[in-house]
């Protein structure tokens, strides 16, 4: 069976928990684990506040090098204690992320609901 890109989305957002752009900035004082995983060329307008940059393709392979997480005996479990939001440009690319850290056993991962076009529309801040 073939499957459009559309359609994979729809499909992994049934798995996945999301968040809206205003829940998220709500929790911002409390320095959640944020990750963009935007590509290089479309960081002009900065990250959200106090996200980490780890572009898409990278995520798998790189998520357990996180600063916070690196120094502790099993990165991976450190990681799946915590609240993970992630975000693209859309939603497109968090949302199967999502569901791929999923499948690493990370539960508590949430994808930005319309991304950071949402935030942008939203008049919400970016950090440089």
């Amino acid at each position: 069976m073939l499957i459009n890109v559309k359609e994979l989305v729809r499909l992994a957002k049934k798995e996945i928990m999301e968040i809206t752009c205003d829940e998220l900035y709500a929790q911002l004082p409390t320095q959640p684990l944020i990750i963009d995983l935007r590509e290089a060329v479309e960081l002009e307008n900065g990250l959200l506040p106090g996200a980490i940059h780890m572009p898409r393709g990278v995520l798998e392979m790189r998520i357990t090098s996180l600063a916070r997480v690196a120094d502790t005996a099993e990165p991976l479990q450190a990681l799946a204690q915590q609240n993970i939001y992630l975000y693209c440009q859309s939603d497109a690319r968090s949302i199967l992320a999502a569901q791929s850290l999923a499948k690493m056993g990370l539960n508590k991962v949430y994808s930005l609901t319309g991304g950071a076009t949402e935030w942008r529309n939203k008049d919400l801040p970016f950090s440089q």
